[in-house]
């Protein structure tokens, strides 16, 4: 980079017209000082613009080339003409010099650029493997106190139908146990009441028979009929 700037430098100091119209802003800075007083002074300061990138790392640029000013005209046109064309074998090997570094400084430049992009994607890899990691872990955690979870609500569930069948099962023994005393009351009543009947009967009739002996009487009696 410092190589071309310098190129463009040694070309159009002495010819300003030869800039074109449209002039990079890395390259207009070296020609505002063959620009009159009165175009600078006529020309409004630009605005200060806010930096997209960081500013450039500080740079020591080449001195003034020999090549610039060194023709010498001459009456021979002959002399001349090997003059010019030296001056231009001069001029090709000059420009294939600074091709040249600018090929290696853009070269340096490169690797610099692939070295960051490499680290930066290396830092972004760990980055991203540290929160997969975190990621896994927060999951297992959450895993693990869910499961506990389920399983305490599936113990306290277990418990609490327990409990509740238990309870169940113990109002239904109290129902049939509560349904047999009342069935047994009835029987013993009815029982009583029988009895009662019975020996009412036996006290209004003249001859009592009981009851384990009615039988035998029938068979007396149909057996030793008397014949009218």
């Amino acid at each position: 980079m410092a190589t071309s700037q310098l190129f463009f430098r040694l070309r159009y100091r002495r010819c300003p017209s030869l800039l074109p119209p449209t002039t990079p802003r890395t390259i207009a800075p070296f020609f505002r000082s063959n620009s009159t007083s009165s175009n600078s002074e006529a020309q409004a300061p630009d605005p200060p613009r806010r930096r997209r990138f960081p500013p450039p790392r500080p740079h020591t640029f080449s001195g003034p080339s020999d090549f610039v000013g060194s023709w010498n005209p001459s009456d021979d046109p002959r002399e001349a003409k090997i003059r010019l064309g030296r001056l231009h074998r001069d001029y090709q090997k000059h420009m294939k010099q600074i091709r040249a570094e600018y090929a290696y400084e853009m070269e340096l430049l490169r690797i610099e650029k692939q070295k960051k992009d490499e680290a930066r994607r290396d830092a972004l890899r760990l980055a991203n493997e540290e929160r997969n990691k975190v990621k896994a872990a927060a999951a297992e955690i959450r895993a693990a106190e869910s499961k506990a979870f389920q399983e305490e609500l599936r113990q306290t569930l277990v418990c609490f139908f327990l409990s509740l069948h238990l309870s169940f099962f113990v109002l239904i023994l109290k129902e049939r146990q509560q349904k047999l005393e009342i069935w047994r009351g009835k029987e013993k009543l009815l029982t009583e009441k029988r009895a009662d009947k019975n020996e009412l009967l036996r006290r209004q009739s003249s001859e009592w028979v009981s009851e384990d002996k009615l039988e035998d009487r029938i068979m007396a009696a149909i057996i030793g009929t008397t014949i009218l």
